[in-house]
């Protein structure tokens, strides 16, 4: 379906207001810049703002939603006789080769890296986007095993997957933030992946094997 001139409109504005708060933020730091202050200088009203972005963090976090279901989309796009941690695994490791900033592999990673570590209040959120991420592959796993509820294996297993992510992403953030280059990162994150499969159990390598029976 077509986007809609309106909706265009929309998308084009929130992207905008979104764009001016980063430039700010990462001019600034998150905490030194109000609501009111972006609203000016995007020449918005505050309402439109808030319109657009329930809260202050989801100016520079505006991208977050679109990773809460990353992990379980890897999970059910899974290939046939390719378990979920393997399904991860694979698609990390081709992020990772192709230096992929959907990952921070990318120059200007720096310093929106150090915005978040200077303010508790995004790196709060950073956490409940992980929460929530760590809860749609649970719910993933249970769907594609056909797990009952009161089974804890999923849960176990969303835990083991989402440290495998987690691990990456804050390695790929930790040298990023001191300065290093996206491609000397790759090659060492690889190395890592490497290191992270090696310490994962057999139990959760084959776990959630697609048309096994």
């Amino acid at each position: 379906m077509a986007e809609g001139l309106r909706e265009r409109k929309k998308r084009q504005t929130k992207q905008y207001i979104s764009d001016v708060a980063t430039g700010l933020f990462l001019e600034r730091g998150f905490d030194a810049v109000t609501v009111a202050e972006i609203a000016e200088a995007a020449d918005v009203s505050v309402n439109t703002v808030y319109n657009y972005f329930p809260a202050k963090e989801d100016l520079f976090l505006d991208r977050a939603a679109g990773v809460t279901d990353r992990l379980a989309r890897w999970v059910r796009g899974r290939d046939e006789g390719e378990s979920a941690a393997r399904a991860v695994l694979r698609e990390l490791r081709a992020e990772v080769e192709a230096v992929s900033p959907r990952i921070g592999l990318f120059t200007g990673y720096a310093p929106f890296m150090r915005v978040i570590e200077d303010a508790p209040a995004l790196r709060s959120r950073l956490w409940a986007v992980g929460q929530e991420v760590q809860a749609a592959l649970e719910q993933a796993l249970r769907e594609e095993t056909g797990a009952p509820a009161d089974d804890p294996l999923p849960g176990l297993m969303s835990g083991q997957i989402g440290w495998v992510h987690a691990t990456v992403m804050a390695a790929v953030g930790r040298e990023m933030l001191a300065g290093r280059a996206p491609r000397e990162v790759s090659r060492e994150v690889l190395d890592l992946l490497d290191e992270i499969e090696d310490v994962l159990s057999e139990k959760v390598l084959n776990y959630a094997v697609r048309g096994a029976q």
